[in-house]
């Protein structure tokens, strides 16, 4: 019984160190996923996909750079960009400005 003590140390000690780091692990892997922003590339391709949806688009573009963002008390940073396609035979323009987090459209609005 004595010899089999050294052996439940290492057994249990094995177990809370693998136990310590699976936990941290997933901490760490929440933590870089809710800190990571998407790139301006991605954001475009969200809107267009939503756009496509609706028919053809002529173009597109978007500003690699973010901008500040503050509504209120809300503080982020957003991407602006844009949408071109044919509707009624006019050229429609639709200007977007889109949260670099998730990618959500927070404003849009339409010029011909």
């Amino acid at each position: 019984m004595a010899t089999n003590q050294p052996f439940n140390y290492f057994k249990n000690g094995l177990a809370i160190g693998a136990t310590i780091g699976l936990a941290s692990g997933i901490a760490a892997t929440v933590w870089v996923k809710n800190r990571k922003e998407l790139s301006a590339d991605d954001v475009l391709n969200q809107v267009k996909r939503a756009f496509l949806l609706e028919g053809p688009i002529e173009g597109s573009w978007i500003n690699f750079e973010k901008q500040p963002l503050r509504k209120f008390a809300v503080h982020s940073t957003a991407y602006n960009g844009g949408i071109t396609r044919m509707e009624d035979g006019e050229l429609a323009i639709y200007e977007f400005l889109a949260d670099a987090k998730t990618g959500t459209v927070l404003d849009i609005t339409r010029s011909i």
